[in-house]
């Protein structure tokens, strides 16, 4: 070990590995690895929220979008205030959403900052709806289903991102993690409505009737988050924190409880890893009730979204992770 870091443990390695995906990648003495890194603490707290940040030696400055869940009414497994709130606070950041597609407690402005006050985020920061007053374009480069991303329209107030996402299962897209949440995340209504269907319509009424193939939802899902990293280039920063691992997501107002025991927290600058690694894990994980989130996983297709999003450029299913003591 060195310093206050060391790689993950040889048989969590050796465990990766057993089920194909030894994507961990240990640093050869005297050599350096070009891999991206994923840092991981696996005690879930607000110290370490903090920590694993300062890890990433970005420093997030200026306007700062703290791009998280807000939670669907109803729903508990949502990062709660209290753990999220030093890190908020040390970047200064505002906590931004955007309305939902689906109806639910978040369909209007109004009924969204009410939920997000009741579960305790406008006692943290400022909330900031961000298709309240409308929505911009941002251009998709090589995609094959979108030629654009429709965000809220605030969103292009702000210099920073640090996009802090719940990992856990997700009913459609398998799993969600950094690239959901600022994909969809980010996504006006009519732009969340725009992914859904890939590229066929901002109309939500006229979206959930006709879905496309799973696999056009997912590389539309991917294609809106490459628009996303290429807008903020190096002013944005990837945190997953991999707890309540439900197969559903914080957008259901009811969802499963989790089978299976919290992992820890994972950072990196590289979105494509930083998914990748809180997937092997669940996989590596000993804990059996694993059965039911990889089944979710793996029933919606949900690993082409990785493979997908390398195919576009967007970062790396090879990583080198670093665990933080």
């Amino acid at each position: 070990m060195k310093k206050m870091m060391s790689m993950v443990m040889a048989a969590t390695a050796l465990s990766l590995a057993a089920t194909g995906c030894a994507q961990a990648q240990k640093q050869t003495s005297g050599g350096s690895s070009e891999l991206p890194k994923v840092y991981f603490i696996k005690e879930i707290n607000s110290e370490n929220l903090v920590k694993v940040y300062e890890a990433l030696g970005r420093k997030a400055e200026g306007r700062v979008a703290v791009k998280l869940s807000t939670g669907e009414p109803g729903g508990h497994n949502f990062l709660q205030p209290a753990l999220i709130a030093p890190l908020v606070k040390r970047v200064n950041g505002t906590i931004v959403e955007c309305n939902t597609a689906y109806g639910g407690g978040r369909a209007n402005t109004e009924a969204h900052l009410k939920a997000a006050a009741d579960h305790g985020f406008t006692a943290v920061a400022k909330v900031d709806i961000m298709d309240a007053d409308g929505e911009v374009s941002l251009p998709v480069k090589g995609g094959k289903h979108l030629k654009e991303d429709f965000v809220g329209k605030n969103y292009l107030n702000y210099d920073f991102t640090v996009v802090l996402s719940h990992f856990k299962g997700h009913a459609m897209g398998g799993f969600g993690g950094a690239i959901k949440n600022i994909s969809i995340g980010i996504a006006s209504s009519g732009g969340k409505a725009w992914i859904h269907s890939a590229g066929k319509s901002k109309d939500a009424g006229k979206v959930w009737g006709n879905l496309p193939p799973q696999d056009d939802f997912l590389e539309s899902m991917t294609e809106a988050a490459k628009a996303i990293i290429d807008h903020c280039g190096d002013k944005i920063l990837y945190i997953n924190v991999a707890n309540n691992l439900s197969v559903d997501c914080d957008c259901d107002s009811s969802p499963e409880d989790p089978r299976m025991g919290d992992i820890g927290i994972l950072a990196s600058l590289d979105p494509v890893a930083l998914d990748r690694a809180c997937t092997d894990l669940v996989r590596a994980s000993k804990d059996h009730g694993k059965i039911h989130l990889i089944e979710r996983i793996d029933s919606r297709h949900g690993m082409h979204t990785l493979d997908y999003a390398e195919q576009l450029g967007m970062g790396s299913q090879q990583y080198e992770l670093v665990e933080l003591k």
